[in-house]
């Protein structure tokens, strides 16, 4: 279940309290006139199924509530009442599979934005893949990849694309190739330290890597496996449902490759910063081309979902 919460001027409220009570998937409704202050108008709360609540904003912003207005949604962890249990049952759809498109092009906005946390993190990774290559370390691969946070601005490109907001586009290329440029300078410069102190040299990139090796072996599964990711990672943005390993496995595709061009710099091995630099730039442009292509087909699935209209009864 979902909380909505509408400020509404008091000339709408009443055809606002319509579109809720027509909507099957609605379990409660209270209004509070005159509690809005700013903007000066009326309160409507609402507890809805998720499988509504696209069709209900779609009708809210006919009626021109976004203008005049507010709309915030809230997931509800936990609703004990039958009229819940009711709305969610004659909702149309699952839950689980229901997009609300407003919340994902403002959640890929939020996370394309480059951040000094976003460096930090994703410079943290890339060293730490980086030190994974030294030791041929399976578990420090893993690790980069948990703290990589470099699909959020992925998913934006693919947002931005499909739902046409070209500024989330620019916002989130800005972010990536900086935010990629610093974490492989980061590596290489720490990379520069490590040699110069005796830690490593040359041969930590010739020698045989049973665990690593692949990292800088671009091949068709390269583009398969990023292009898997991307879905997955697109999957866990839209849906109400998804595990928190899904970030790891899109960073399997990326911040290794990041990181091993970082070292490869350092060490000075032309073949292996080439090989890398070609992986890092397949899986993320395979990631953008699968997530942009999931989200096309779930607005065309979705586009047969019922809706509801601010002017009209909705179709159950």
């Amino acid at each position: 279940m979902l909380h909505l919460r509408v400020t509404t001027p008091a000339e709408t409220t009443d055809r606002v309290v319509e579109l809720l009570d027509e909507c099957p998937g609605v379990a409660s409704i209270a209004v509070l006139r005159g509690a809005s202050v700013r903007p000066e108008g009326d309160l409507v709360l609402a507890e809805l199924a998720r499988e509504s609540a696209e069709g209900m904003i779609h009708a809210l912003r006919e009626l021109g509530v976004d203008q005049t207005g507010t709309i915030a949604l809230e997931s509800v962890e936990t609703s004990v009442s039958a009229a819940a249990e009711r709305a969610e049952d004659e909702a149309p759809g699952e839950g689980a599979d229901a997009v609300i498109w407003e919340q994902v092009v403002r959640r890929a906005d939020e996370d394309s934005v480059l951040s000094n946390t976003f460096v930090w993190f994703l410079s943290l990774a890339a060293v730490l893949a980086a030190i994974a290559i030294v030791l041929d370390s399976a578990i420090l691969v893993v690790g980069a990849m948990v703290v990589g946070p470099e699909f959020g601005p992925l998913a934006g490109i693919a947002v931005g694309l499909v739902h046409r907001r070209f500024s989330i586009v620019r916002q989130a290329l800005v972010t990536l190739v900086v935010g990629f440029i610093i974490a492989i300078t980061v590596t290489t410069v720490l990379g520069l330290l490590a040699s110069w102190a005796g830690w490593i040299d040359a041969s930590v990139l010739t020698t045989d890597r049973p665990l690593t090796g692949f990292i800088w072996h671009p091949d068709r599964w390269s583009f398969v496996v990023a292009f898997i990711a991307g879905i997955a990672g697109i999957l866990s943005l839209t849906s109400a449902k998804s595990g928190a390993l899904v970030g790891v496995f899109i960073s399997v595709t990326t911040v290794p490759a990041a990181g091993n061009l970082g070292l490869a710099l350092a060490l000075g091995d032309g073949a292996e910063v080439g090989g890398a630099a070609a992986q890092l730039g397949i899986n993320l442009a395979a990631i953008v081309l699968a997530g942009t292509l999931t989200l096309i087909a779930l607005k065309a699935s979705s586009g047969r979902l019922p809706r509801l209209s601010a002017g009209r009864t909705p179709v159950a």
